[in-house]
This record gives C-alpha cells, structure tokens and sequence, in this order.
C-alpha cells in the first residue's frame, strides 16, 4: 500500500510518526511538503526571534527519513488530485500514484482586503520564511503594528518587542482575544500588555494603508485616526488550504474546509483530511492537539484499526507576552439557564470567572487571566463531568490569607481522563508509568512523552503523580540517606540559617551514627557553598572523597590530572610555555581539552605541590576540574578578532570565570560565551549560555552534553553585561540551594515543578523576593574566594597529606607507562607485565 500526504507540517508530521510507531509490513509513504525545510514547530514559532534557530524548531528526530519505507520530498507543491486516477500532480509536472491519499494542508493567513496590504513591508506570520523576512525588515525600522489581537496577534507582538521595535496591536474587535475571554477579563490583558510597553487599539477599522509621515506606513481607519508605522504584521485568523480539494470535487463546507467523517475520510473513499485544512461536523479546528488526534485517527483507520475522532475541546491555556491567560469550555456563559460566578483583583491584575450548569453541579467553562494556576484541575473537572462543591466560587477566591482554595483533586478524574492532549496520555497511562517505576517528572516524561510538547500539563501530571504515589502507599523518601531524615536542599537551609559551620555540629543538631560516604562529602559540599571555606581544613578533609581530598581527578591507573585554570580559554605565551616545561619536567601526558584547557595527566600524588607550586609561581590558579564547582568558561574570538562577532565573548567569557571560580554547587558547571549567533562556543549546550547579539547578550540556563544531552533554555534576551550577571547570581544561587545531591542543573530544571516559566519569575521576576539575597550570598562567595591549591602548598600540615604512603614518602612503584605518539599512557595489564616503571624526572 502505497500512502502519499500533502503536506509536511506539525500534522503531517505526527501522522507520519504514527505510522513509523505501528508499522505495517508492505506500506510505504511519500510526504510531499511545499516548503524548503521538514515540519518544525509553529506553536513555538516566536522563540525565533529569541535565537532559536530552525534546526532548533525542527520536529523531525535525527535519521527520522533514513529508513526505506518512508520519503520525505521537499519543495515538492502539489497542483492537482485526481480521484479517478489516485494520482496527485506537481508543479514540475510528475504525477505521483496513491493507494491512499492524506490532505494535511495546513491554513493560510487571512489578510483583509484593505487598500495597500501588499505594500512591501506588510508580512504575514506563518513560515520560518515570514519570519526571516521580518527580521531583515526589523533592522532598519522602529516601530511595527501587528493587524490582530487573538492569540497568535498577541504572540506576533511579543516578537515585534523581541525586535526592538515599538509594537502595536490593532484589533477591529472592542477587545483583544475576542472568542476566548470576556469583557472584564480582556480589561484585564488589556492593562498587563500596555503595561509592558505594547499600544493596543480597539475597535479599529482600516480602511486604507498609505505613505507615512513618521514611518513607511499610515494606516487609516474609520474613526477618522491614524498610525504611523515601518511594519505591519497581519494576524487577522487563518482560512483552510481546501483548494486541492475543491478542485478535484470533493465535498467543501459552506464556509471552506474539507467535509469528513469520524474517521478523518472526506467523500472519497480514498482520500482523508486532517488538521486545519479538515472540516469536521460543521467545525473547523485551528489548534494542534485536535490536528494531532485526527492525524492519530486516520493512520490507524488506514491501519485497520478502529479509530474515530469525536472533536476536541478547544480550551487554551498560554503565557502572553509573560501574562497567564486561559480559556475553557464555555468561557461566554452561551449555554442556556448557566451560571458565572466572577473574580476580579484589579490591584494585582487577576481575573478569574467559572461557568456553571443551572444545577450549579457542573463547570461549563472558565476565564482565568493573570494567573492561570487551576486551568488544569478546572479543565479536567469540566470534560470529565466532576460534580462540583456546593459553593463553587471558592474555587476562584482567595481565602482570608491570600491563597487560593484547594481545587478539585485529581483522584476523582477517570483513568481515560486525557493529561495531555498533544501526546494523548492519559491519567491511566501516568499511573502505571508510576506503577512501573517513574518516580520523577523527568521520567515520566521520558516513557510516556507527557508533557514533552507545549509543556502546559506538566503541573497537572506532577498532581497525578503524587496523588498515585499516596493511593500505593509509597512513602516519597527524599533523604539524603540513614543519617541524616532530610533532603539536600533541607540540609542546606538548616546550615545556613541555624550557620552550622562543621560536620558534627550537623550531625549533633539534626543528624544519627557517624556518617557515610554519602552525607559526608554533601555535607562537606554544602558547608563549602554556603560559607566557602578551604575544604581541606582538619574539619572539612576527612569529609571530602577522593578527588577532592587530592585536589585532582583521580585517574584509572591511581594518578592524577593536574588542569591550571585558563579563563575564557585565554592564555599567554609565557603561560603556554610553564605549562609545557612543567608537563616536560614531570613527564605529563598533555592534551587539549573540549573546554579550551591544558590538561596534564600522569602526577603521583607526592608529586601534585610541587606541580602546583611551579604553576602558581607562573601565574596560575586551580582550574577546580576536581570539585562540583565552575569547570570553564568556553568562549570564541569574538568582536576582537572575528569578523563575524558582535560581543567581546573573551572579555566576558574571563570576567565571568574570575567572578564565578570556587563556587561549590550541587554538581559540575559548564559556561559558553560565543560572540555571534554562530554559536562557536556551543554557548547553547551549557549550564549556562551566552549569545551575544547586536542589542546585547542572549542567556541560556539548563543545558549539558554528556550521556544524556539537553538544549539549553532561553532565558532572558537582550541584556546588558550588569543584568546578565546579576541573573546568573541569581539563576546559580538558586540552583544551588534547591537541586538534589549530584544533580546537573538539566535535570534540575526536568524536575522543577513550574519550569522554565517558574524559573523566569524566580530569576528575572523576583517572584519569591529573595534576588537581593541571592546576590549577596553570591558576593560572599566572590569575597571569600582563594585558590585552593595556593593555600594547599603553603600549609605545611596541608602538603604533607599528599603522599602514596601515610609512613613513607616512598612513590607508587605499581604507576607504569608506556610510551605512545610521542607522549606516555598507561600501561595495560600485559605490558605493566613486561615493561620498567617510567622513573619521575623530578
């Protein structure tokens, strides 16, 4: 059977994926996509303008089209079906055979027929292309005007701002966001977006764009105003791609769209529609989870499975240019004999408002704007037919201290109850994803794919998590371990605030027996973080293992490495050349690192002062490659070098080092500081990242390579060198006080409940109030800093730990190499059999 789809977006593509995960032997499928690039996604579509780059955006995973039963065909427009023949036409002329056809055509943008609408300048928001198109427009303007104030209007003038540029919303409606929130709530959105610098103007009829006075444009409306304008961006709805279609006789809606059944089949036997091109019951659907059900429904009726799609609930829930805004059911109160109940803090700018059956058991539907906490137990009260309290409206007040009323539990939701609609997980499949052993958000994720899209059900599957653990009885054990009835972010605080400064003293106060390898290096890591203390004081030393104790990275052959820090990867000449007389003194094996270092391996342990003592005399410092601490700071040339390069990455990169050395965190940190959006410095794979662009810095948080990679996250855009430092205070700050023991700042960020969203308003919002203090407790950090190695060599009770033998200076003679490429390694277990220890030249 061979199936062709027209059209590679996000539909297309999930009902391709559908397919691969229930393969059939003898099926082949041909994707047909008009545009130059595979389907990416446009839910996320605005994060372009935030330094995502199409790669980024791309849905399609690494090797997805390798395998032989499936073709992806780009820039390959489709002109013609013909039923009849079951053959589609392109634009070059071949025809392509189908056994089975599926339209995933997509929409198009409605652009009003305004007089001047397609002057140059004027853009619609819908491709990667548009939006490329934008940018270039943007560099040399100063203000733009996005035509539309529905959800992607609002969305577009979030990106015009990302730009730079004045931004401003027309709206022909009396109110932004029209179909999903009421009078008062869209008052409400109205004062938080202008509020944030965007100008909004209702009930604007343009009748006409013409030459500006104060920009490229005038647009002139009916009310006899005017704006002024270099860019208009038009966002006024979408309309169904049907013209395929149409043409070739199939049944078209009175209003457009392509006529199906429940099974995603149009009025040919042969040929299905899906996504937003795709007319069902009279209804057009324009969001994706709706697009991705019929795409799941007509590849398993393809399949021979039973499958029907029974439409979607078209309830929202986004963050519009930072603000909380959700809509479900029937927001508008349409139904007859239904009841609201409505909330409204205009001080703190919240609205909220519930729609109820004239029973008063039932919620038919919901507004909430400014803060959007209870959407999910709201939502999944209302599609589940959960009966209600008997006082409903304490749902949505606060209580006499300002918290919201506990909502409606998610045990009472059925096991079909859908979590998450863009991946069409249910409660039933969380459950038993926990049953068999996913005790973290992160894993759950992982083997379910649950909230791994849009990310908007995250809390609501944190909810059901808990709740199941509770039902089975299992006790959520987060100690540190037997000694110690705390977690780590517990231990730190009993620390800080009660400011135990030793590990008996901890012990004593909160703790049982004598201690493990488990608490004590965290301990020792905690006091470290919180006090900064020389980890090898006789109350600190005997805590710490093997690498920190040694102030080196152990190695397979009982050696270790010795790493100089290089700041930025900057170092001189003269430096180069101490570095190399030491590795040749002490013949060390050196290499290159990934993090633009000089490591030397090979040191005994009696050897490691007096390494340390020839490269402090140079000018170096301990480059912590040992500890749970700041490793490097990667950066490229920047503008000082690179032709390309906008930002001093270098200059930055060391500032950022010398400021951040010593701190001790929960586990290792990797800086990258690239100076264009070439991104030599891999800035976007790092704890932390910077992108330097021509209006300031982009930072990143939350990334690694390793076993386990992660795309870092961005964070904040176009800052200045004070506010990026003053984020990373924060951002590192708190990271180290609430991670887990051993935890990377990625997984952190997999399991904080909130996400990224929630760490913007900790880090750049101040939603907690503790900024001021995170930064101070990073200036103690900054105040207190030595290098630990300096003081290493010139304590004598310190230097004398560093020895093979605690009752000999005697070396390791078991320590063997063997030579190789001009340098030495370690011998393996025959040659250690056959060679003489290579004798230390010092």
């Amino acid at each position: 059977m061979h199936i062709v789809v027209i059209g590679h977006g996000m539909v297309g593509h999930k009902f391709v994926e559908t397919l691969a995960q229930e393969a059939r032997p003898g099926v082949r499928v041909t994707v047909l996509g008009e545009e130059p690039r595979p389907a990416y996604d446009r839910v996320h579509l605005s994060e372009f303008f935030s330094g995502k780059s199409a790669d980024e955006l791309s849905l399609v995973e690494p090797g997805f089209f390798e395998r032989e039963d499936v073709v992806l065909r780009l820039n390959a427009k489709v002109v013609a079906v013909d039923c009849d023949a079951r053959t589609v036409s392109l634009a070059s002329g071949e025809q392509v055979s189908y056994d089975k056809l599926v339209l995933a055509t997509g929409s198009y943008p409605f652009v009003p027929p305004v007089p001047g609408a397609d002057r140059k300048d004027c853009f619609v928001y819908r491709t990667i292309e548009d939006l490329e198109a934008m940018q270039e427009c943007g560099s040399r303007s100063r203000t733009g005007v996005v035509v539309g104030g529905g959800l992607l209007g609002l969305e577009c003038a979030k990106a015009l701002r990302d730009m730079g540029l004045a931004a401003h919303v027309v709206e022909f409606a009396p109110r932004l966001m029209a179909v999903q929130v009421d009078d008062p709530g869209a008052r409400v959105l109205r004062a938080k977006i202008e509020e944030l610098g965007v100008g909004v103007h209702t009930q604007k009829n343009t009748l006409a764009i013409i030459d500006g006075e104060d920009g490229t444009h005038r647009m002139q409306f009916a009310d006899g105003s005017h704006l002024d304008t270099d860019m208009i961006v038009f966002s006024a709805g979408i309309r169904p791609r049907d013209e395929l279609a149409r043409k070739a006789g199939l049944a078209i809606g009175s209003r457009g769209g392509i006529v199906i059944d429940n099974s995603c089949l149009t009025t040919d036997p042969h040929v299905y529609a899906i996504g937003e091109c795709a007319l069902w019951n009279g209804q057009l659907f324009g969001l994706v989870a709706p697009g991705y059900d019929m795409a799941r429904t007509a590849a398993r009726h393809i399949l021979g499975t039973d499958a029907a799609f029974a439409g979607a609930d078209m309830s929202t829930k986004l963050k519009l240019m930072g603000v909380d805004v959700a809509s479900i059911g029937d927001a508008h109160g349409a139904t007859p004999g239904s009841r609201s109940y409505q909330f409204l803090d205009e001080r703190k700018q919240v609205y909220r408002k519930i729609v109820t059956s004239d029973c008063g058991k039932y919620l038919l539907g919901a507004v909430l704007v400014g803060d959007a906490a209870s959407y999910g137990s709201l939502l999944q009260t209302a599609l589940n037919r959960i009966e209600l309290p008997e006082s409903p409206e304490f749902l949505i007040l606060p209580d006499g201290g300002g918290a919201e009323r506990p909502a409606i539990g998610v045990d009472k939701l059925p096991a079909g109850a859908q979590i998450c609609s863009c991946n069409d997980v249910s409660k039933g499949a969380l459950c038993q994803a926990v049953a068999d052993g996913a005790t973290t958000v992160g894993a759950l994720k992982s083997c379910t794919k649950a909230g791994t899209a849009c990310g908007g059900c995250v809390p609501l599957m944190t909810q059901v998590m808990n709740a199941e653990f509770k039902k089975l009885g299992v006790a959520v054990n987060n100690h540190l371990c037997e000694h110690f009835p705390y977690s780590r972010q517990e231990l730190y605080h009993l620390v800080r605030v009660e400011g135990i400064q030793s590990f008996g003293a901890l012990l004593e106060r909160h703790g049982k027996g004598l201690g493990c390898d488990i608490c004590k290096p965290t301990a020792a890591n905690i006091l470290a973080s919180v006090w900064n203390d020389f980890v090898l004081k006789p109350k600190h030393a005997s805590l710490q293992d093997s690498n920190d104790y040694f102030l080196g990275n152990i190695q397979k052959d009982g050696t270790y490495s010795v790493v100089p820090r290089m700041p930025g990867g900057e170092v001189t000449a003269d430096g180069l050349i101490a570095v190399g007389q030491v590795a040749k003194k002490y013949g060390l094996y050196t290499k290159i690192t990934g993090g633009q270092r000089v490591d030397l391996f090979g040191a005994r342990v009696e050897q490691l002062p007096a390494i340390w003592e020839e490269l402090i005399a140079a000018g170096f410092e301990s480059g912590h490659a040992y500890g749970k601490s700041l490793r490097t700071v990667k950066s490229c040339v920047g503008s000082t070098w690179c032709r390309y390069g906008v930002g001093d990455s270098v200059g930055f990169a060391i500032a950022l080092e010398n400021r951040y050395k010593g701190l001790r965190a929960p586990h290792k940190i990797k800086f990258g500081v690239s100076g264009c959006t070439r991104e030599c410095a891999e800035a976007q794979g790092k704890d932390v990242g910077l992108i330097a662009t021509d209006k300031g810095w982009n930072l990143y948080v939350c990334g690694n390579g390793g076993m386990k990679p992660r795309h870092a996250e961005l964070i904040a855009s176009d800052l200045d060198d004070a506010t990026v430092v003053r984020y990373i205070d924060r951002f590192l700050m708190f990271y180290v006080r609430t991670a887990e023991r051993l935890q990377r700042t990625s997984v952190w960020r997999e399991n904080l409940e909130g996400g990224l969203d929630y760490l913007k308003q900790v880090v750049i919002e101040d939603k907690l109030g503790i900024g001021h203090e995170l930064e101070a407790q990073m200036q103690h950090v900054i105040d207190t800093y030595a290098c630990e190695w300096k003081e290493a060599v010139t304590d004598p009770a310190v230097r004398r730990r560093f020895r093979h033998f605690v009752n000999s200076e005697q070396g390791d003679d078991n320590v063997v190499f063997v030579p190789e490429r001009g340098q030495i390694r370690p011998a393996d277990p025959i040659e250690r059999r056959r060679v003489i220890p290579i004798a230390s030249a010092a």
